[in-house]
């Protein structure tokens, strides 16, 4: 032990006395062991090289005493500036340890073989150091993608976006490939939103996830194809299935309801799909059998009650309008069909028509319009569809039929008799 301790002076000289050559050696084994190193831009292999250099110098004062100053390993990053973290990554650092601790090795290691262990004990501090730095960055750069991604949703679910809407996403891994749909349902007591990740990559969707309040947000889309598949083969114009993967998403939710609005076509309209979703998540408990997910545009009956503006234009759009421009007969028969309770043969009594025309005409009415007015729930939807319309027009006609009040000339104001 005093023999060391008589030695060290001389080890810290020499070591001292090399330090520019080993900086050389350093230098010259990373240019021709490392591929990546050799194709960095001049800038950030001096970057890298200050780094090694760094090592060298921290090497020495950690030898002089390493016990006093056991944060000399972590300063060896310090130096390196912040972008060098983003282009060089872990493994390319755990690289470039080994190449250096290797030219110690050869170069100070086989001169004196007592420097060995001083050496040892100093690269591992070296590599905790480095694991150290970039599990700071990650931490870092993950409460930063948490903060910006709580923006995006909360922007989608206001409607209150700019034009940075899809770069925001972009930053975020959303590729932007089409259509996206949102899903909204209870939060659990611990949101672990790397299932919910899982899941959206086992479908091929790219998700956005959002916590507000006691509700859960996940905002749907397509993800990009793999790069090995080609670009003509690209699923661009596919539909997705978006209940489906509400239903594998559905384990990363708490209990209740859980429901997806409808599709739109790119994320910078998802907030049409985001105020269907809540509206029908604030309705869906009006639904006896509410399946789980459920799409917003099944509950358009209980949204439109609840007095939804969105609803209440849908159901006359997609059902009242197309009748009433389609045909007279079929809007009558429909509505004479929904206020008999659905029975054919009171229907066909009340037109004085056979059975089998209104059993046609319910034919004709499913064709237009896509729901099938035999269904207790589309039933539902139908008539609501109808008085929402009915009420519409009765409203327009009466003010339309308003006589317009008669302007007169003020007084003293008429022409003058000459």
């Amino acid at each position: 032990m005093a023999e060391q301790e008589e030695l060290k002076p001389q080890q810290l000289a020499w070591l001292r006395r090399i330090s520019g050559d080993l900086s050389t050696q350093v230098t010259r084994a990373l240019d021709d062991r490392l591929p990546w190193y050799r194709t960095m831009p001049p800038s950030r292999r001096s970057a890298v090289g200050l780094v090694a250099q760094s090592g060298i110098t921290s090497f020495i004062a950690w030898h002089e005493d390493p016990e006093a100053q056991p944060w000399i390993a972590a300063d060896v990053f310090a130096a390196a500036p912040r972008e060098l973290l983003r282009s060089v990554s872990l493994q390319q650092t755990l690289q470039l340890i080994r190449t250096t601790v290797a030219v110690f090795e050869e170069r100070i290691g086989d001169a004196d073989p007592a420097m060995r262990e001083p050496i040892l004990r100093y690269s591992r501090e070296i590599a905790f150091a480095a694991a150290d730095v970039y599990a700071r960055a990650a931490e870092s750069r993950g409460l930063w993608d948490a903060r910006l991604e709580a923006l995006v949703v909360d922007s989608i679910l206001t409607g209150e976006h700019d034009d940075e809407l899809p770069s925001r996403s972009a930053a975020l891994g959303w590729h932007g490939r089409g259509e996206c749909a949102v899903l909204v349902g209870l939060a659990p007591r611990t949101v672990d939103v790397d299932v919910i990740r899982r899941k959206a990559r086992h479908a091929g969707c790219d998700v956005l996830i959002g916590v507000q309040g006691t509700r859960l947000v996940v905002v749907i889309g397509r993800a990009a194809p793999s790069t090995d598949e080609p670009v003509a083969e690209a699923p661009e114009h596919e539909p997705i299935d978006f209940l489906a993967i509400a239903a594998q998403l559905a384990e990363g939710f708490g209990e209740g309801h859980l429901v997806l609005g409808p599709p739109v076509p790119s994320v910078v309209e998802a907030a049409r799909s985001a105020r269907a979703a809540l509206a029908g998540f604030a309705v869906a408990d009006a639904w006896r059998r509410t399946p789980r997910p459920v799409r917003a545009d099944d509950l358009l009956p209980e949204r439109a009650l609840a007095g939804d503006p969105l609803a209440r234009t849908d159901l006359v759009r997609g059902i009242y309008q197309p009748l009433r421009d389609h045909s007279s007969d079929l809007l009558a028969t429909l509505a004479c069909y929904l206020d008999t309770g659905r029975s054919l043969e009171a229907t066909a009594r009340e037109l004085f028509v056979h059975p089998n025309t209104v059993r046609y005409r319910l034919k004709r009415i499913s064709e237009i319009i896509g729901w099938d007015a035999t269904g207790a729930r589309e039933a539902l939807a139908l008539h609501t569809a109808i008085i929402l319309g009915s009420v519409q027009d009765a409203t327009r006609d009466r003010t339309q039929r308003q006589p317009q009040p008669t302007r007169h000339a003020p007084r003293g104001k008429g022409p003058v008799a000459g």
